[in-house]
């Protein structure tokens, strides 16, 4: 499969979609995702075309999750979970549903349930732009 760049992590990166930003610079931008498997699932996206971890270059594969390290300990830091889910899929068997690579920090807490990637419901605004407001305050500077 091609790159779409009418994906809709494209269409956000050009602001042609709304998105509760958590974090920017020229390589990455990080986001709330929008229907989240646990309080504060946050998003990482390159700035650069490409599907999947295979398509990604050597040198943007290492920026990407750099930028996930930088962005996971703020959430970290405001959300104090018991631990953090990293995850990254590659192709629909996989699991992967938006076709530009990208990193999932999914905030766990002992005894809570995991629903599904792609089986949840979609968050309230509001609270998502608290959350991401939280973390921000926890990037300090970065």
């Amino acid at each position: 499969m091609a790159y779409d760049p009418e994906n809709i992590f494209a269409k956000i990166l050009r602001g042609k979609m709304p998105a509760h930003k958590v974090y920017e610079d020229d390589e990455v931008f990080s986001f709330m995702d929008i229907f989240p498997q646990a309080r504060g699932h946050t998003l990482v996206i390159p700035k650069t075309e490409a599907e999947n971890f295979f398509d990604i270059s050597t040198d943007w594969a290492a920026k990407l999750i750099g930028k996930t390290q930088v962005v996971a300990k703020a959430v970290r830091a405001a959300l104090e979970p018991d631990g953090i889910l990293i995850a990254q899929f590659n192709g629909a068997a996989a699991g992967q549903t938006v076709f530009h690579i990208h990193y999932h920090i999914i905030p766990r807490w002992e005894g809570a349930g995991l629903p599904g990637h792609g089986h949840t419901v979609r968050a309230d605004d509001e609270e998502l732009a608290a959350l991401a407001a939280e973390i921000k305050a926890k990037l300090g500077g970065a």
